[in-house]
Formats: structure tokens, sequence, C-alpha cells
């Protein structure tokens, strides 16, 4: 009984808080996604980390690109360490699109914009120097957003290495050929 007691007092006592999202506003999404500090990351890759969150398998990688798969939606994403390199500042303007808006969220800057198709909509999230596009159904719509949302506001970057590849001192990779298990000198004693 003394466990059960312990037990409960420990649940009610943590201070734990479920917080709901409202899957009915994009606005209050982005926002809720947008303006968490998000120390998570499980993907690692050149000069950026970032947080694949769970349900998001990723299907390719290549250089700065990635693309990940949820069921039957598949998003890409492009990251631009040139511009943050560079820090360049984004130019954008409100579209007549089913929804349009600039992204300014803890010093990072970016947009949104959502395209009705037919029968679908097309979803194109800009924001911390990286870009997320997604063909969506319309009921998975809110789930793509705040999938795409907790990807970019996770990216963190590693200035040394993106100074190493892209920057004013950056490594002169130069490759030379070596053989090893090739024979060497005269082809006539071998078989």
């Amino acid at each position: 009984m003394k466990k059960i007691i312990l037990f409960l007092c420990i649940v009610l006592l943590t201070g734990c808080t479920v917080k709901k999202v409202n899957y009915d506003n994009i606005d209050s999404l982005l926002k809720d996604s947008l303006t968490q500090e998000m120390s998570l990351s499980n993907s690692y890759f050149e000069g950026y980390k970032y947080y694949v969150p769970r349900g998001l398998r990723l299907v390719s990688k290549k250089e700065y690109n990635a693309s990940f798969v949820s069921g039957n939606t598949k998003y890409y994403l492009y990251v631009d360490i040139i511009a943050y390199y560079n820090k360049v500042d984004i130019d954008f303007t409100k579209s007549n699109n089913y929804y349009s808006k600039e992204l300014n969220y803890n010093n990072k800057k970016g947009y949104i914009e959502i395209t009705e198709n037919t029968d679908n909509y097309f979803l194109e999230i800009m924001f911390n120097y990286a870009k997320i596009e997604a063909i969506v159904d319309k009921d998975e719509l809110n789930e793509a957003v705040m999938n795409a949302c907790n990807i970019l506001s996770s990216i963190q970057y590693n200035d040394k290495v993106i100074e190493t590849l892209v920057g004013d001192n950056a490594l002169n990779y130069q490759e030379t050929l070596f053989d090893n298990f090739g024979p060497h000198g005269n082809n006539d004693n071998y078989l």
C-alpha cells in the first residue's frame, strides 16, 4: 500500500504537464513548433545536425539534401550552408496561395507557402537556412507542417566545420590514386 501511495505522490508532484497543440489552426501550430528551443539531435551530417521526429524515416541523403518518408508523404530537405555562412537575408513576398506567411522566431527567419492543388497540398517551408518541401493530403497537412517545423527548428550549424568547407580558409582536398593491391614492377614474375 505504501508503494502505491508513494508512486501516486511522485506522479502527481513531478510537475509534468501535457500541452495539446491546436491542430485546427496553422498559426498556433507554427508558433508552438518554432518558438521552442530544441536541443535534441539524432542526425549528424557535415557541418550541421538536426532532429528527425518519430515516425519519419530517412530514405536518402546526398550532400546537403535528404529525403524522409512517413506513410504516403515524402519530405525533401535542402540545407543551404552557403547562405548560412554568408548570413543571407530572406526576401519574401506574401502570395495569394492557400496559406502564406513570413516566419521570424528565435532570431531565425523564413517563410511558409501552402499551395492547394486539386486533391492535395504542396507544402514549402523555408526556415533557419533550410527548406522542406512535401506534397500532402488535406488530412495530413497539419502533421506535415509540425514534422517540417520540428526538423527545421532543430537544425544546429557547426561554424568551425562550415568554415573549413566553404570559408576563406577552406581545406584544399587533393586526391591521389593509391593502388596497394595491384602488382608493382615487372609483370613477368606474376601468374
